[in-house]
């Protein structure tokens, strides 16, 4: 009696280890982009012996199962139906219906391009996926933006690949080195001097070329600024010759990666879209993940067979054997990934789902100004799930639609009160700011004390700080840099 209850209380304290184990699992994949998801589960199925990849998956992507309905058999993943967890019985609140196949361009991505030029390097296995990561993390512009501490963390807890601060700085100098020139730039700055420091590898050393550099690297912050007059002052250089330098710097590429995407034919080719949302002649609006690259998974039908010929070997001989142990932690370690993988599919589409029937009218005319206001706190609610799933599902994803690809982040917009008292979304506010610069007098560009006054006489009441603020979000500089240099 007591080994029987020592027995279930081992078994108890192995479920919450397990079950703790498949929550911290889940959130990661959900953070995951398609692209990553894809790396992550191919990673999974070399190092596991107790999956399987399915060979015979159809060429149209399964979804979830309506209500009531079992779909494909949830057993076929697990040894028992003891075995299957709980949320794999729970049914999805939405129906998703099965989409055709959307042709994707054979043009080379921009990631594609880079992927292809660091092949050309001699490196081992390991630095080649760091490498890969590093280029994943870098953004539409081809600019590493994200600090090397956070992706050295998000290596090792993600991707559980252990690397150094020091190991990424080496591999982001040979990323700098690829074209287009200035690509791995971790700023502006650093993207216009790698340009410049190329451009004198091949056309060598010049007053002109030392004049430029210096002008970025010391007057960097008065360039910007356009202020000229300082920056001739400091560098005790020709009228002719400090006009040609600001001439030639003022020529760089400060977004590199877009406008490889440009050379190739592709307007945002680069980005991999982690849903695709179609709109059918009815206005019925379906909704799909982009998971035809993910590898189906499965329990290995000969390796739990293994394990239970062991299991059965063991208690003949009532001694623990190290092969027992090994077999078993494999195939609780799959059913955990697979488990995971399920829940994020589920996840990912309800959460779709929620944004796609809040913003409906977007999905059906693509115009911006029909953005209700949504907050992921509102999504949230509606599912009944914490506000950090949701900003783990959209966080670096992006959806397909008729009208294009937009981030999800793209579809979340705050309310803002006009004084007629009707609600308007923060893109509305920001439409009608950008008509007011856009139509000003280029010669007197009005200041942001001045936008708000105009503002207000439509009724939009916004202080000049949150002017500036939006100003600011749609790349519009302030009022005495909106001229052109002189």
């Amino acid at each position: 009696m007591a080994k029987k209850s020592h027995q279930e209380g081992v078994q108890l304290q192995e479920n919450v280890q397990l079950m703790s184990q498949f929550q911290v699992l889940a959130a990661r994949l959900l953070e995951l982009t398609s692209v990553e998801l894809e790396d992550r589960v191919r990673a999974e199925l070399h190092e596991n012996p107790a999956l399987d990849e399915d060979l015979h998956r159809q060429s149209e992507q399964e979804l979830p199962p309506e209500i009531g309905e079992r779909g494909d058999d949830v057993r076929a993943n697990y040894r028992s139906e003891d075995d299957v967890p709980d949320y794999e019985w729970q049914h999805s609140r939405r129906h998703f219906a099965q989409i055709e196949e959307i042709p994707f361009s054979e043009a080379t991505s921009f990631f594609e391009m880079l992927q292809e030029q660091l092949d050309e390097r001699h490196l081992t296995p390991h630095q080649r996926r760091v490498a890969i990561y590093l280029l994943g993390s870098l953004d539409d512009d081809g600019l590493l933006r994200k600090d090397l501490l956070t992706i050295y963390d998000e290596l090792q807890f993600h991707m559980d690949i252990v690397s150094s601060v020091e190991e990424l700085e080496q591999l982001l100098k040979i990323i700098q080195d690829f074209d287009p020139a200035g690509v791995g730039a971790t700023n502006l700055q650093e993207c216009l001097l790698l340009q410049l420091e190329r451009k004198e590898r091949i056309q060598g050393s010049s007053e002109l070329l030392t004049l430029e550099k210096r002008i970025v690297k010391h007057h960097y912050k008065d360039f910007t600024n356009k202020q000229w007059a300082r920056i001739e002052q400091r560098v005790e250089a020709t009228p002719e010759m400090f006009q040609q330098a600001i001439a030639e710097i003022c020529r760089l590429n400060p977004r590199p990666g877009a406008s490889m995407g440009e050379s190739i034919g592709r307007s945002g080719g680069e980005i991999v879209p982690d849903f695709i949302i179609e709109t059918t002649d009815d206005e019925d609006i379906i909704v799909a993940l982009n998971n035809r690259n993910v590898p189906e998974l499965h329990l290995n039908n000969e390796f739990v067979q293994l394990l239970e010929e062991e299991e059965e070997r063991e208690a003949d001989d009532e001694q623990p054997q190290e092969a027992t142990s090994f077999l078993k932690q494999k195939v609780m370690a799959a059913q955990t990934f697979v488990g995971a993988l399920k829940l994020r599919h589920q996840t990912m589409l309800k959460t779709m789902g929620v944004i796609v029937e809040m913003q409906r009218p977007f999905f059906l005319e693509g115009d911006f100004a029909l953005l209700k206001p949504m907050t992921r706190v509102d999504v949230a609610k509606e599912l009944g799930m914490d506000v950090s799933t949701i900003s783990r599902v959209c966080n670096g994803k992006y959806a397909q639609t008729r009208f294009g690809i937009f981030a999800l982040k793209d579809f979340f917009t705050e309310a803002y009160t006009a004084d007629e008292k009707k609600d308007l979304t923060v893109v509305k506010m920001m439409q009608e700011l950008k008509k007011l610069i856009d139509t000003e007098d280029k010669t007197k560009p009005y200041t942001d004390d001045e936008l708000s006054e105009l503002l207000k006489k439509q009724g939009l009441s916004m202080a000049r700080r949150t002017i500036a603020k939006y100003r600011e979000q749609l790349g519009i500089p302030v009022a005495r840099l909106r001229s052109e240099l002189l």
